[in-house]
């Protein structure tokens, strides 16, 4: 995982400390939303890793030690993952199966065993909207890591025809028993971009259970997960962005407490060809950019990996088919969606029911 991994979300969501509203990595905090937690109440551990950054904020408790090596521990948890599941890393795991080029079962580790079962689980229920062997075509269309082969234009129909070939979550078995992997195309690629995140962050959120602490937040690329309150008593607060081309601002601030949520949207990774724009949010099932009117969608779930792999999901399905699809699997979808010059939202009864 590197640069690829954070392409896809672009926003995505920004976290409250007590200073104030933080976007993601790098962007200056904004006024008006923030908590009562003071920063000598949270002990703060930031990075950057797999070609983005990591926030992991801890409320300080009565009683529970915060280990001065904690940062190292956490460091080494995302360093694991990087390990496992780059695709820009030739020595990863995941990098040495799309390598190989028969049929034979793989045994893999049981953290990527899991996340590949879960990323089969979601193209399944989404009828392959979520897709991990999509990445042929987003490095086709020229946002993956190969880059256009176009001279910068739309692909040839014949090009996604041929691609479209090498694309199918059917052509990879997951033995989760075994921890076993295999491909049934010898040209089938593995990626987890679209749910290695959210993974990394469920395994932060893990060292930290697992060490007492209950009140935290950690963010990965913008994927984000709770537990708790601050130590003042209030809500870790979250921002979905507004979606809008070459500025970012708060569209709508949500509560965050012992969930996750990840974001996905099309406004912050595009190019413009012969006076059409096209999205990097490349339809599995048929090779193109998606042309519906969503410009973002975020999802609450129990863990960062079901968020950050149904975000992608219904970000493909469009605000129609995805709010139809979140309704009937009960999914927590906040949508924002063009209309015209203007901008609306539209959620699920479980986003509602959550958010209220």
């Amino acid at each position: 995982m590197n640069p690829t991994m954070n392409r896809r979300n672009y926003l995505k969501t920004a976290l409250t400390m007590g200073g104030g509203l933080m976007l993601p990595a790098g962007v200056l905090a904004l006024a008006g939303c923030s908590g009562t937690s003071r920063e000598d109440e949270l002990v703060n551990h930031d990075g950057r890793i797999m070609g983005t950054g990591y926030s992991v904020r801890i409320g300080k408790q009565a009683g529970v030690h915060v280990d001065p090596a904690l940062g190292e521990r956490i460091h080494a948890v995302l360093q694991d993952v990087d390990r496992h599941m780059s695709t820009w890393r030739s020595d990863s795991e995941l990098s040495r199966f799309n390598a190989s080029e028969n049929g034979d079962w793989q045994p893999v580790s049981a953290h990527t065993s899991a996340v590949i079962a879960h990323a089969m689980h979601t193209s399944e229920i989404s009828q392959g909207a979520f897709d991990a062997t999509v990445e042929p075509l987003v490095s086709l269309w020229g946002f993956g890591a190969a880059g256009i082969s176009t001279g910068g234009g739309r692909p040839q129909q014949s090009a996604i025809s041929q691609t479209l070939g090498n694309i199918g979550f059917d052509s990879i078995d997951i033995d989760v028993a075994t921890g076993a992997v295999r491909k049934a195309k010898a040209s089938s690629q593995l990626d987890l971009s679209g749910i290695a995140k959210g993974h990394a962050v469920d395994r932060l959120a893990a060292l930290l259970d697992a060490e007492g602490h209950q009140s935290y937040l950690v963010e990965v690329g913008g994927e984000l997960r709770s537990r708790g309150r601050k130590p003042d008593g209030s809500a870790w607060r979250v921002a979905i962005e507004q979606p809008q081309v070459g500025r970012r601002g708060v569209y709508k601030v949500v509560e965050l407490e012992n969930r996750a949520i990840a974001t996905s949207g099309d406004y912050r990774n595009f190019f413009d060809h012969q006076g059409t724009r096209y999205s990097h949010s490349i339809d599995p099932r048929n090779g193109q950019p998606v042309t519906h009117d969503m410009a973002s969608v975020s999802v609450l779930a129990d863990t960062t990996m079901q968020a950050d792999a149904l975000s992608t999901a219904l970000m493909i399905m469009g605000p129609d088919d995805g709010l139809e699809f979140a309704e009937q699997h009960q999914i927590a979808a906040h949508m924002i969606v063009k209309e015209g010059s203007a901008l609306a939202e539209r959620q699920s009864a479980a986003f509602a029911a959550l958010s209220s």
